[in-house]
């Protein structure tokens, strides 16, 4: 493993550093102060201003969300455990070297998830980010005149092999590293696309039934070819196993999200890989500065939160949840069951949100409006009920629903389709 001295020392490393040698100079005593118990400011619970009512929306005049749509990014995730609430507060009480901390953290998740030998992890400002930078990491390889010169990619390797069904808004974090997506087909393409300037090939994981290189004969292609594997998985779990499994399938590098289901903070990923690539991707963001990377901060409470989540997770029951979910689901379907043209069925998506899923059919001539103009009616409510809408279907998770709130929802959309009903 390659390290390089400038990009490593940053100004706040130096700190870091003079701050353990003053440390070793005075016989471990303390330079600046003893911490309170209860942290370097001490706080007596009490919030006025902002968030002194409780509900922080409602004093901005923010609408609150009922989230039965699951977890997406444009509705903040999910919702953080409390205790991983409670170790980001302890967290941000004090202050550590970053980079020990991403490092400690990152072999603590390898230990966690039992990932082959040689991979480890990094904490991520989401699985975007790991994209990003893992990409980063793999163009420079550590060398520092090449983390300062991205997104310029003169003189280095510059394209990405990725299969057209594999194509996606998240290619923008690929191409911003400065690298050429190369779309292919099948495995003629790859072989004639491959080439001195390819530098990686890219797996979108939910796409693996669209196209005609599976999972395992992608990552077979690119180490025939002697380049990393990288496989895009941001909400790809459950099951707990694909944390562990892509690994051992040879992917080099994976990205996670860690404010979907992991319940982590929601500003937080995973970069799982090979110990040199995630070491490469770590030297090219924050806190090292001059590097691309350096927008994707991170900070020390969410880094341990994402761990607190991670750790709670894989000790979760997920038949338990799943059982759960579907009772809040089957609360709504009692109540819309019966109305005149309704149609239900369930599912599990196979690989990207695969958590219980209901969906509503309508019989478009029973109904004087249409999914879309329906949704939009629970959207524009008090509380805002969110949910996803296609071609005659409404569709709902339970993943996201806080107790009560399947009522809720089966009030509101059974009153909705009532008012609606011809």
């Amino acid at each position: 493993m390659q390290n390089i001295v400038s990009a490593e020392i940053s100004r706040r490393g130096l700190l870091g550093g003079l701050a353990f040698l003053a440390g070793s100079l005075f016989g471990g005593r303390r330079l600046f102060g003893a911490p309170t118990p209860d942290g370097p400011t001490a706080w007596n619970g009490k919030i006025t201003g902002l968030g002194a009512t409780g509900d922080v929306y409602q004093e901005l005049g923010i609408t609150r969300v009922i989230n039965a749509q699951g977890t997406e990014t444009v509705l903040g995730g999910s919702i953080i455990r409390p205790e991983v609430v409670a170790v980001m507060e302890q967290a941000a009480r004090q202050f550590v070297v970053i980079m020990d901390l991403e490092q400690t953290v990152g072999k603590r998740v390898a230990e966690m998830l039992k990932l082959p030998e040689g991979y480890s992890a990094i904490v991520t400002a989401g699985a975007a980010s790991a994209i990003q930078n893992g990409y980063t990491g793999i163009l420079t390889g550590g060398d520092a005149a090449k983390i300062v010169q991205t997104p310029d990619l003169t003189g280095m390797k510059s394209e990405v092999i990725i299969q057209k069904t594999h194509t996606s808004g998240w290619d923008h974090q690929i191409r911003a590293t400065g690298a050429k997506m190369v779309q292919v087909e099948t495995v003629e393409d790859v072989h004639n696309a491959l080439s001195e300037r390819t530098a990686a090939m890219h797996f979108l994981n939910l796409s693996d039934p669209d196209g005609q290189i599976k999972r395992p004969d992608w990552v077979k292609l690119a180490h025939a070819a002697g380049v990393p594997a990288f496989l895009d998985m941001a909400a790809d779990v459950p099951p707990k196993s694909r944390l562990t499994e892509y690994a051992e399938m040879g992917y080099d590098l994976i990205a996670v999200s860690g404010g979907k289901a992991i319940r982590g903070p929601q500003c937080s990923g995973l970069l799982i890989g090979r110990e040199d690539l995630v070491h490469h991707a770590l030297l090219n963001m924050s806190p090292n500065e001059d590097t691309l990377g350096r927008p994707h901060k991170v900070g020390k409470e969410e880094i341990v939160g994402l761990l607190k989540a991670l750790e709670l997770y894989l000790a979760e029951d997920q038949d338990e949840l799943d059982k759960e979910q579907w009772r809040k689901l089957d609360t709504v379907a009692t109540r819309v069951a019966k109305i005149p043209g309704v149609t239900l069925t369930r599912n599990v998506p196979e690989i990207a949100n695969h958590f219980p899923a209901l969906q509503v059919h309508l019989d478009q001539s029973k109904f004087s409006a249409n999914p879309h103009q329906i949704a939009a009616e629970l959207a524009a409510m008090k509380p805002s009920i969110s949910v996803s809408e296609g071609p005659g279907t409404i569709e709902m998770t339970a993943i996201d629903l806080q107790p009560g709130e399947d009522r809720m929802v089966a009030d509101a959309l059974s009153n909705a389709l009532k008012a609606h009903s011809v």
